[in-house]
């Protein structure tokens, strides 16, 4: 999303209207008792300083005159019962909108969520959408209050617009130079909020960063999973180190922060004295003049002040807004980050297909090397491929593209003679059901992590359980499928051991039903001979579709049709497990002879 070039008061403005833009319509859509309420109480406390301000003179002009009792307490009643009334009602609106505030923000959390899933997997490794993830999170929950932080000031706006307007009447009926006092304190104000806004926000700028890593430094430091390695290397230490040092390093901002807002502050204080003096020296000289009685001048300062309060409080309440609003727009900023990889609306016929890599090579965004080079290879309906090369190879990097992960640099990938970046996307994803080395488990039941909220049937995942091989483990449970996993998620959860989460890895990837299967070194942690018993009985349950097994062993190679042999990002070798063998001096055959003996 392209933010207009913008300067000044124009982009704040702007920036203002767009986010409002953004959360008002579907708030509204959602929410509309909300803003019913924010109406009632903008009326109430744009009318509650009256009651006191009408009042009080009455008050006192009647204990200064004839002190007529039934008078008096009639008007000290209102007084009291009005005031008591408005503010009982005004605190029933306040707490009313605070129910809606957790509310308000569950749901755009929510939704925020469901963007973090839903964006290119190429930009979770890409450190300007990382930061703005974190820029936008923070934005939200911590700076702008959401769209009830900036309703609150929205709301109070309105009520100190209608307040102000209604005793600039009055002091221009009585005291008209008072107004002029006020609107020079005014004006101090105003540039004074402004740079304590700017300081504030330019001091947000700066942090975005240091709370991605605070973020993840508390995660981890609280993490079980990540216990075993910080006992076992004493790793203590030197986490709380980092902890302390970008701790420091925040005060260092907020003691800026700080120091740029203190000169300020004395400043303003001084400038409202004078307000003050001036104000009552004033109102003085016209009471003793005779020009206003007591009960006006008292209404008068009251008038004065409650002007005061109401501009200055607009012009707070707009500052908050234009301040909440830049936090909050870097929730619409990324709600609306463009896409990393082109999509197309072409449709993937239900068929077999036919999946071709052409001049393809790659290189990760902002780096200059090249992962993988001029990389060409055809992968047929039904045919089983085995990737091997060394680490680094560039074997995952090739099922990233293939997956659609990242768009090839160079190149291009085909399936049936169609560049594959003018197919449906989801449609695309659809093809594979992938079982990465690095794949993750969730802290629910097992039956969730095999189906993960699809349509499914009670014998379909029984099945599924017993061809992986994991029927007597879960027979042995309490709840059966219905176990969760992982106590840090349950106090009676489970914790799987890594073939048993491989196995229940592989079963959720059976059972997506995708014509196209690949394992991508899942099995990785496993002895040679334990890899080669799980590649031999997976290969029985691929059956005729499409499969890729990627692996730096061997193990898998025996039951391909045919092996492609990564090395340098290229595919140096390419055929039969016999064809291959028989190379002199070749890549695979000098890798099978060095493993040969674990599977004899």
């Amino acid at each position: 999303m392209q933010d207009k070039v913008q300067k000044g008061p124009e982009k704040a403005f702007w920036i203002v209207y767009k986010t409002l833009q953004y959360f008002y319509p579907i708030a509204w859509k959602r929410y509309k008792a909300f803003f019913g309420v924010g109406i009632v109480k903008v009326i109430i406390y744009a009318v509650l300083p009256f009651v006191k301000i009408m009042m009080m003179p009455l008050i006192i002009d009647e204990l200064l005159g004839a002190r007529n009792f039934h008078r008096l307490v009639l008007y000290a009643a209102i007084l009291v019962a009005g005031h008591t009334l408005l503010s009982l009602c005004g605190s029933f609106a306040d707490v009313t909108l605070e129910k809606y505030q957790e509310k308000m923000d569950n749901f755009f959390s929510e939704e925020m969520g469901r963007r973090v899933m839903t964006l290119d997997f190429q930009l979770t490794e890409d450190k300007k959408a990382l930061d703005q993830i974190e820029a936008a999170r923070t934005g939200m929950e911590w700076y702008s209050g959401g769209v009830y932080g900036i309703s609150m000031e929205l709301f109070q706006g309105i009520s100190n617009i209608i307040t102000g307007a209604g005793v600039i009447f009055l002091i221009a009926l009585y005291a008209p130079i008072l107004f002029e006092l006020n609107i020079a304190l005014l004006i101090v104000s105003a540039i004074i909020n402004s740079r304590n806004n700017a300081i504030e926000i330019e001091t947000y700028g700066r942090m975005a960063k240091i709370n991605r890593i605070f973020s993840y430094l508390a995660f981890n430091m609280m993490d079980f999973r990540y216990g075993k390695d910080i006992r076992l290397y004493h790793a203590k230490e030197m986490m709380v180190e980092k902890w302390e040092a970008y701790s420091n390093e925040c005060r260092q901002y907020w003691k800026w922060q700080a120091d740029k807002k203190l000169p300020l502050g004395i400043f303003k204080s001084i400038s409202e004295s004078v307000r003050g003096f001036g104000s009552y020296l004033y109102l003085g000289i016209l009471t003793i003049m005779g020009k206003i009685t007591v009960g006006t001048f008292s209404q008068m300062i009251s008038a004065g002040n409650t002007f005061q309060y109401s501009l200055e409080g607009l012009i707070r309440n707009m500052q908050e807004i234009i301040k909440r609003s830049s936090y909050a727009y870097e929730y619409v900023k990324f709600m609306e980050y463009p896409a990393a990889i082109e999509k197309g609306e072409r449709p993937v016929e239900d068929k077999t297909h036919t999946i071709v890599f052409r001049n393809v090579s790659f290189a990760y965004p902002g780096s200059n090397t090249s992962v993988l080079n001029d990389v060409n290879i055809q992968l047929n309906p039904g045919e089983h491929l085995s990737v091997v090369g060394l680490n680094g190879a560039g074997k995952t990097t090739f099922i990233k593209l293939l997956c659609r992960l990242y768009d090839p640099t160079e190149g291009e990938i085909l399936l049936d003679d169609v560049n594959i970046k003018e197919y449906d996307y989801n449609q695309y994803m659809a093809l594979f059901s992938p079982v990465f080395q690095d794949f993750k488990l969730f802290g629910f039941s097992i039956k969730e992590n095999i189906v993960l909220d699809k349509n499914y049937s009670e014998e379909e995942v029984s099945g599924l359980i017993g061809q992986v091989g994991l029927s007597d483990k879960i027979n042995s449970l309490l709840k059966g499928t219905d176990t969760i996993l992982f106590k840090a998620s349950d106090e009676n959860g489970i914790e799987p051991s890594g073939g048993e989460q491989q196995k229940l890895a592989i079963a959720r990837a059976l059972f997506k039903k995708a014509p196209v299967v690949i394992l991508d070194e899942p099995t990785a942690a496993l002895d040679p001979v334990a890899e080669y018993d799980i590649y031999s009985h997976f290969d029985t349950l691929v059956g005729g579709k499409t499969a890729i097994y990627i692996s730096h062993r061997l193990s898998s190679c025996r039951f391909c049709d045919k092996i492609a042999v990564f090395s340098e990002g290229r595919i140096k070798e390419y055929g039969t497990h016999n064809e291959l063998i028989g190379i002199d001096g070749g890549i695979y055959a000098g890798m099978f002879a060095a493993q040969a003996q674990y599977y004899q």
